[in-house]
């Protein structure tokens, strides 16, 4: 499990990259909405991890893609909403910076993927 777990990081990571590049440049460029922004760089980090994971992390099961995207998606709407809730109250009531407060929601959901993930989505 262990080493599962250092290439769901890695995936991880890549997915971090593309999360936290899409809110960057979203707030700096275009000047979205911090929320706005980091809410569509979820979502686009969330098709690259589904990619990713599925074929380098997890075994799925004997399922259709579709169904399994689905599932995949809706694990991710809950990390979607624990990390805006994090982001949220982190800079509108702690006053952290943005990239800051990202950075600590990122590392709370990703243990919350990993678990929701490996129990609904690997092959048993």
């Amino acid at each position: 499990m262990l080493k599962q777990f250092l290439k769901f990081a890695l995936v991880g990571v890549i997915a971090a990259i593309t999360d936290v590049g899409t809110l960057v440049i979203l707030k700096e460029i275009f000047f979205v909405d911090v929320l706005i922004a980091n809410a569509v760089g979820f979502i686009v980090s969330v098709v690259v991890n589904y990619l990713l994971s599925m074929r380098f992390v997890f075994k799925g099961r004997e399922q259709s893609k579709v169904r399994e995207f689905i599932i995949f998606t809706l694990l991710s709407t809950g990390g979607l909403i624990l990390n805006e809730f994090i982001v949220w109250i982190g800079t509108e009531f702690f006053l952290i910076h943005y990239l800051l407060i990202k950075f600590g929601a990122m590392g709370i959901v990703l243990v919350y993927n990993f678990v929701t993930r490996k129990l609904f989505l690997e092959k048993r």
